[in-house]
């Protein structure tokens, strides 16, 4: 079984527009609604390649019970623990000549609430895949992920950690199976600019050396790298296509990764089911679907 953690889930408030001008009054041509946070976006693409996955994280407020809604309903099972107050977040999310986003705060995270998240860790057996995916919300200490990782320590699971800057670097020593830093994210890691593949993969073997078995790089447009736990360097270029959203295609690839992983144990086929479930949430308005990362799978080298 997968779990994945969201820590801070939303409703994504997704508005379409011409264009948009600070200052005054913008009207959308259209809306999308959908249930968001990144480890949630990991779930609804692996359930849209047929593999179940459990949804881990909090949920509060009216706007709580409606992620939970749609995440039921998508068909994926959730646990999120209730909080007593406070509302999970509303990020707005806005597409006109370019893309801006709000995100809201989220609710207070209690002691005693994350325990609760901790002890669900205990239900995670060998052979599971455990995916923590997001940033840590200040409601919660930094050390969260690394506090989880500690809570199943000595079994035979896989990790992957999709986060970034402290809670990132806290959790590095637990020796994830995976981490996946897009490039700007990489670069704020080390506090430096990187020109080049040559750099990104000299950053890449950095944070290996830090702990984690396996690093995967997502670069954009320019597709993704791969440095493996036997030392192989694997760059895969996105294919030919109009980015129209930048929003969960790093989450995809992350699903797209540990679906192709799952069906062959190669990292080459993992690398090459993460660029085609990437790039099918970037060319269209919502999260890839099957066919369309199957289409786009057959048609890369």
């Amino acid at each position: 079984m997968v779990y994945t953690v969201t820590l801070n889930p939303s409703i994504d408030y997704i508005m379409m527009m011409d264009g948009f001008e600070t200052g005054k009054v913008n009207r959308s041509t259209r809306e999308l609604v959908t249930a968001g946070g990144k480890g949630i976006n990991v779930s609804f693409v692996l359930h849209n390649l047929g593999i179940d996955s459990v949804a881990l994280g909090f949920a509060a407020g009216f706007t709580g019970d409606e992620i939970r809604r749609r995440v039921k309903e998508y068909g994926i099972c959730e646990k999120f623990i209730n909080l007593p107050g406070g509302l999970s977040r509303i990020n707005v999310k806005l597409r006109a000549d370019m893309e801006s986003e709000i995100n809201g705060s989220g609710p207070a995270v209690s002691e005693e609430d994350f325990d609760r998240l901790l002890e669900q860790m205990d239900c995670i057996a060998d052979g599971d895949t455990l995916v923590l995916a997001g940033s840590v919300p200040p409601a919660l200490p930094e050390d969260a992920y690394l506090r989880m990782m500690r809570r199943v320590s000595g079994k035979k699971i896989m990790t992957v950690a999709d986060t970034a800057g402290e809670s990132l670097r806290r959790l590095l020593p637990q020796k994830p199976f995976l981490v996946k830093p897009n490039n700007n994210e990489l670069e704020e890691f080390f506090g430096r600019r990187l020109e080049g593949m040559g750099e990104t993969a000299e950053y890449a073997v950095r944070l290996q050396h830090m702990g984690a078995r396996n690093v995967l790089v997502s670069l954009a447009a320019d597709g993704a790298l791969l440095l493996t736990e036997n030392s192989d360097i694997i760059i895969m270029k996105a294919p030919d296509g109009e980015a129209v959203n930048s929003v969960g295609a790093g989450d995809s690839m992350v699903a797209g990764f540990i679906y192709g992983y799952s069906l062959s144990g190669d990292y080459r086929e993992a690398l090459k089911w993460g660029v085609a479930a990437g790039s099918a949430s970037a060319f269209g308005e919502q999260l890839g679907d099957k066919k369309r990362i199957h289409e786009i799978y057959g048609g890369m080298v």
